[in-house]
């Protein structure tokens, strides 16, 4: 709901004429406040792509003014509708309107309003940039600008930071391009201290269920879609590690010569995929690198029975490696 309101000065001249006029259009909240007066002819300085229109709008601050359509704001932004179905005073001349000043920059309102006329677009490829934007499409009320900028946060400029991507994908319900980001996510340790701010930005929810994925990648948990209080066994990361044809890693018996056998080198290779996994939950550099590189795991494949006529090798390097690759690729990879 919006309402018109006369400034002090205003209200204490009555006769005061559409030269010296000041009202301020608001809403419920203190962030939709728009400013209407008459600038300077000095300083009437129109932008070439908008100079023409029976509604002038300027940003806060602004040297520049934007001529648009009634119509095209009424058609393009829940906001302005509004704005234009509130009553006008009948003595006000239609040719006395003022210039609506808007809290926006003139860059955001720029790029608002040619998204707004069907325009050619800036380029927009930062989260900066797009923040402020998000914020005055959502302000105004404008559909057409918000699916435009649904595209535009897939574009290679934008989905190098998956967390901010993440959480605009959250903030307007965009499930494909937030299942996305959280895949992309995976790369991360969510207690890096240098990932703390941008977690901060998260909604409850978002950030819940973005720590859920990156638990189950190491635990092995999912939520059902259908039923979010319920958690389905999806692939139990470090459960498998002890079944077939893995060892439990106990001491045990040697099958060839019935020595006894500490399987201590597949402990310890355990433990580093999971200390691993919960580091860099997407597991690429477990089993890319680490299952052939890592101390642990060439412990692992030089480990040979004690008893000196047996020395079977206790380890099969070629089946551990395809049973954990399979295993890693079977863990949840999205919210």
């Amino acid at each position: 709901m919006f309402n018109v309101r006369r400034t002090p000065s205003e209200a204490s001249t009555s006769g005061s004429s559409s030269q010296d006029m000041q009202m301020a259009l608001v809403d419920d909240g203190p962030s939709n406040v728009l400013c209407i007066s008459d600038p300077k002819p000095e300083d009437f300085k129109l932008h070439p792509l908008f100079t023409e229109g029976d509604t002038t709008l300027a940003a806060k601050g602004g040297s520049t003014f934007f001529r648009v359509y009634s119509h095209t704001l009424k058609m393009t932004s829940g906001f302005f509708r509004s704005m234009f179905s509130l009553p006008q005073d009948p003595s006000s001349s239609s040719k006395a309107k003022g210039v609506f000043y808007l809290d926006e920059d003139e860059n955001t309102l720029e790029c608002l309003l040619k998204m707004m006329c069907g325009l050619s677009l800036p380029p927009v490829d930062t989260y900066d940039q797009l923040d402020s934007l998000l914020d005055a499409v959502e302000k105004y009320d404008t559909p057409g600008p918000l699916s435009i900028v649904r595209l535009l946060v897939m574009t290679p400029a934008l989905t190098v930071q998956p967390f901010r991507l993440y959480g605009i994908a959250c903030r307007f319900g965009w499930e494909a391009e937030a299942k996305h980001a959280s895949t992309q996510t995976l790369q991360y340790n969510l207690y890096d201290p240098e990932i703390r701010p941008l977690l901060q930005r998260l909604s409850t929810d978002s950030l819940l269920d973005l720590m859920e994925l990156h638990r189950s990648r190491r635990e092995g948990y999912a939520c059902l879609p259908s039923v979010p209080h319920l958690l389905m066994k999806v692939c139990r990361l470090r459960q498998r590690l002890n079944d077939p044809p893995f060892v439990a890693g106990s001491t045990a018996t040697c099958v060839s010569c019935h020595s006894l056998i500490d399987y201590h080198t597949w402990r310890e290779l355990k433990y580093k995929i999971i200390l691993e996994m919960d580091t860099r939950p997407l597991g690429d550099t477990v089993i890319e690198m680490g299952l052939l590189e890592w101390p642990e795991a060439v412990a692992c494949w030089t480990a040979k029975c004690p008893e000196n006529a047996c020395h079977r090798s206790l380890y099969d390097k070629v089946e551990t490696l395809r049973v954990v690759r399979d295993c890693v690729d079977k863990l949840p990879k999205s919210i």
